[in-house]
């Protein structure tokens, strides 16, 4: 009677003095916070090619106290797994007897392959990976995710808040031994979406580029280069890539310049590249007309400085077309000294010098122009921006330019991202891109563009013809600034930008090599070929027929 009596009064305290206390920590004991892992979206070209994808990797765990195989034996086996030679592995086997790292981020083929051995003191361990399956052909967009799997260049960062999948934590019960239990998890907390990120990057062009870039930067033993292709309809990126890059999958052992994309990260003097745009302007302020006709001496004078031609040439009478047509210096200057130095200066801020582009590429930094009180102190300024120097701007933000000379007068964003689209290809979410903003006339623009169009045909941009097509060009080879002021000698940036097809412009193609070496380093022996090897890709690809006249013709001589 006493014990039962005892009994009751342990019972009563438990279940009701300490009912409520005791309840809640066997809840704690029992129950988990849990956070599911949930991979990273997609990213896929505009043909839906992967370009980057969490996979399953696996590391291997050996423990050599637990092997039924002598180390011999067992390195034998692994050794034309794991790609290392039996005498290594031996010697990782001896370190010592359990926990051994052997191998990380195996693929799922060679785990596989591990398993497939079925001895004992071998141990996977399953952990998810990004990879990225075109390695460095467009690594400059889409970069990279760290150990944390947090992005870090590219639009791996810029677009991570659209890559990551939302993941709620949850609470799940689990049993003695520690495994989880089902049976308080919440419905669906392990589904998730297939919408993945798609960019306007086209792998196909984007090789092509990358492989016609490298060619040349390595004859020309130049420090780098770039090339960009712009849908200037809309700013849609095809193609964006430089020389040299790294391997996503690998870049731990790339140098961390390289993580960089200069074409939005650097600023550069664009040389001659710009004296299109100059050109434009001066037309839509109808300070020129498309025939007239200005004297180029070889030289002028500014103040107490002198300007000259490359080469100190000389051109004598020439009209506008041949102005771009020769890259003369002496005529772009006596065109913009009909402008008032306050409406150049404005049209200059006008057009988007010394802003960014608002890419959706991360790290760009601002375009540099000088104030405005310093641009008019001194007449030397308006002369050596008419030739494109002075001033500076980033490989994108020319493109961006030209764009408006290509898709009659607008400045629009360049873009990598298209948006998220669900496996069967429909579109629920797409950026918010700028309205594109008008600056030169559709008449103006044309009317440039045609002029450019005399470069490639009769002029320095001859590298860039290609048979039954009419292209607009404009080379480049400009002085490269040094960082304390003034130039470093003997330095140069080549580059050549191009619009196609002029009857109908829509496509911009740009190429540059920085510091590109030997005496026939110029835009139109190093960028220029650059340029028509990617065109001759974009025509097919983007189904751009021949020149309507140029046609015409031909069939007449048949």
């Amino acid at each position: 009677m006493v014990a039962a009596l005892g009994l009751a009064i342990n019972l009563y305290q438990l279940q009701i003095v300490q009912g409520e206390k005791l309840t809640q920590r066997a809840r704690q004991q029992q129950m988990v916070s849990f956070r599911p892992f949930v991979p990273r979206r997609l990213v896929v070209d505009r043909n839906s090619d992967v370009l980057a994808i969490d996979r399953p990797v696996y590391t291997l765990y050996a423990h050599p106290k637990l092997f039924n195989l002598s180390n011999e034996q067992m390195a034998e086996r692994l050794s034309p797994i794991l790609d290392r030679t039996p005498a290594e592995l031996i010697k990782t086997f001896g370190s010592r007897q359990s926990g051994i790292t052997v191998a990380s981020a195996l693929p799922e083929v060679s785990a596989g392959r591990v398993r497939s051995l079925k001895s004992n003191g071998l141990e996977l361990i399953q952990q998810y990976s990004r990879y990225y399956p075109q390695k460095n052909v467009v690594a400059d967009v889409v970069g990279y995710v760290n150990m944390d799997r947090r992005g870090q260049a590219g639009i791996e960062f810029s677009q991570e808040s659209l890559l990551e999948r939302s993941v709620q934590t949850v609470r799940l019960s689990r049993s003695g031994n520690g495994v989880m239990l089902p049976n308080h998890a919440p419905e669906g907390f392990l589904n998730f979406d297939d919408l993945r990120l798609k960019l306007t990057i086209d792998s196909r062009l984007q090789r092509v580029a990358r492989t016609a870039l490298q060619q040349q930067v390595e004859k020309f033993q130049a420090k780098r280069g770039a090339v960009i292709v712009m849908d200037a309809s809309n700013g849609a990126l095809l193609a964006l890539t430089s020389y040299p890059n790294y391997d996503p999958n690998e870049y731990s052992r790339a140098d961390i310049s390289l993580f960089r994309n200069w074409t939005v990260a650097d600023l550069y003097e664009p040389g001659s590249t710009f004296k299109p745009l100059n050109v434009a302007i001066a037309l839509e302020n109808g300070v020129i007309k498309p025939d007239d006709i200005f004297n180029d001496p070889g030289s002028i004078q500014i103040g107490k400085h002198t300007i000259r031609n490359a080469g100190n040439n000389i051109y004598g009478n020439i009209n506008i077309a041949q102005i771009l047509q020769t890259s003369s210096n002496i005529g772009m200057v006596r065109m913009i000294q009909r402008m008032q130095a306050t409406v150049y200066y404005n049209w200059l801020q006008r057009l988007g010098l010394g802003q960014t582009v608002e890419t959706d590429l991360p790290f760009e930094v601002r375009g540099q122009l000088k104030s405005q009180k310093e641009f008019l102190a001194s007449p030397i300024e308006a002369a050596t921006t008419s030739f494109g120097q002075g001033f500076s701007v980033t490989p994108l933000q020319l493109v961006q330019m030209h764009g408006a000379l290509a898709n009659g007068g607008k400045l629009v964003t360049p873009h990598v991202v298209q948006g998220l689209v669900d496996t069967k290809g429909q579109m629920h979410y797409a950026p918010n891109l700028l309205t594109p903003r008008p600056i030169f006339s559709p008449a103006t623009a044309q009317t440039v563009v045609e002029m450019m169009e005399t470069v490639v045909s009769e002029g320095t941009g001859k590298s860039a013809q290609i048979p039954g097509y009419r292209i607009g060009g404009k080379t480049g080879t400009s002085q490269k600034a040094s960082p304390n002021g003034g130039y470093i000698p003997d330095a140069r940036i080549t580059s050549f930008v191009s619009i196609l097809p002029v009857e109908s412009p829509r496509y911009v193609v740009f190429a540059v090599a920085d510091e590109p070496k030997g005496a026939d380093a110029y835009g139109s022996t190093v960028a220029a070929p650059i340029v028509k090897a990617v065109m001759e890709a974009l025509i097919p690809i983007e189904g751009i027929p021949p020149s309507q006249e140029i046609k015409s013709d031909s069939q007449a001589k048949q």
